[in-house]
């Protein structure tokens, strides 16, 4: 068994430094006969220092004080000799002295986290989703400004009180672009984002304990738009002398009628178009946002969008499937149908994909397992938010149900 390095300390003053009578005291590091000073920082009257004990001499106020400090400067200096020791690092006194004093660690700060991340991800996670990161970290910048007056933040420093204070800052932020607060929702994703890297710097261990540990996120369940079937036929009725709004209009029922997002349906070639064995056409493409593997069998309604668009300019120009619109302008323009057809709902081109899981795929008796499956989710719970079912299929389950009971009392 490998002995143990010979370890000492003591304090000491430096009578050559000395001003004003006052002289600066230091602790001395002695490890197999090799020193390393520390200055600590405070000065003491030449008369009052107790060489033989290395201490302040005397009862009075000032004398407590100072050697309280040492006590504590002490102990650690002792933590770093015995945190050194079982870590299996090498013993000096230099190795202790810049322990003490966190020479020897290097402390990664928020910032140098975000970019890690972002440039670690960057090819596994959408540039959509990125955005989102840096908009989580423009915000945290902002809090460090207001709160510390700082433009970054060391890992090691970030506790429950940091976390609950982001959140008061974000939840409270007055923009000046726009007029409303965040919503508690956005806030909590703002911190989901900063629990994601938190604890990857804890897998790291780049920080010794996660700060999120105690903190519960919680979200405000709202309603999920869709269309209804009266809804959803008044847009397949619009026809407008607008040719903008007609085209949208089949862009945003394809999406109804293959659950496809905006995203997904941009990239969508006719590389994308495959056929089975029995002549039906299929889509098949990947998610961008979670890069799952998605394969649509195609309903004629979304047949026939297709059809439409073969050879149409704006497909040939683009070498896609449907014309491609900006998603601020399909919704832009989504808006002006809804006010067209009378629908009273906030028409956006997300609320296709709930009316695909409820309207068109639910209430018509798919079963769930088929609707996750065709909306590409990984998690059956990811498409019961959804699909929600409506009340006519409520109405006639039971009604099902009713004939069945009242048939078997017969």
């Amino acid at each position: 068994m490998k002995n143990r390095s010979t370890f000492s300390l003591i304090f000491w003053v430096c009578s050559s430094r000395i001003k004003n009578n006052q002289v600066p005291v230091y602790a001395r590091i002695t490890v197999n006969g090799k020193r390393a000073n520390i200055s600590i920082q405070r000065r003491v009257n030449s008369t009052d220092w107790d060489a033989a004990r290395g201490i302040m001499r005397g009862t009075r106020q000032e004398s407590k004080l100072l050697n309280k400090y040492l006590d504590q400067v002490r102990s650690k200096i002792y933590t770093a000799y015995e945190d050194l020791l079982s870590e299996n690092k090498m013993v000096t006194a230099q190795a202790i002295k810049n322990r003490y004093l966190g020479a020897d660690k290097f402390y990664r700060s928020l910032q140098e986290l975000f970019e890690y991340h972002n440039e670690i991800s960057r090819h596994s996670i959408s540039a959509h989703t990125l955005r989102h990161y840096k908009v989580t970290q423009g915000y945290l910048q902002k809090f460090l400004r207001a709160k510390f007056n700082l433009e970054d933040f060391r890992l090691i420093d970030l506790n429950f009180s940091f976390i609950k204070d982001f959140e008061f800052f974000i939840k409270s932020y007055q923009p000046t672009d726009h007029q409303r607060k965040m919503g508690h929702n956005t806030a909590m994703k703002h911190l989901q984002r900063l629990r994601k890297m938190v604890t990857m710097a804890y897998h790291h261990e780049w920080i010794p304990k996660d700060p999120f540990v105690r903190f519960k996120s919680s979200y405000v369940k709202k309603r999920r738009e869709f269309l209804t079937r009266e809804e959803l036929q008044s847009i397949e009725d619009f026809q407008s002398s607008i040719n903008r709004l007609n085209i949208v209009k089949d862009i945003f029922l394809f999406s109804c009628y293959t659950g496809l997002s905006y995203i997904d349906i941009t990239k969508l070639t006719m590389d994308n178009i495959g056929m089975d064995f029995d002549g039906n056409q299929w889509i098949e493409t990947e998610r961008q946002k979670t890069k799952t593997a998605l394969k649509i069998p195609l309903l004629n309604q979304a047949k026939d969008i297709l059809k439409r668009y073969q050879g149409h300019p704006k497909t040939v120009h683009s070498k896609t499937l449907l014309p491609r619109y900006s998603n601020q302008k399909l919704n832009s323009y989504l808006k002006e149908i809804a006010d067209f057809c009378g629908i009273k709902k906030h028409l956006t081109f997300h609320i296709a994909r709930h009316t695909f899981a409820t309207t068109i795929t639910l209430t018509n008796g798919v079963p769930i397992e088929t609707v996750s499956k065709l909306l590409g989710h990984t998690k059956l719970a990811t498409t019961q938010i959804y699909a929600r079912v409506v009340d006519k299929k409520v109405k006639d389950d039971m009604a099902m149900l009713n004939a069945k009971l009242n048939h078997s009392s017969d």
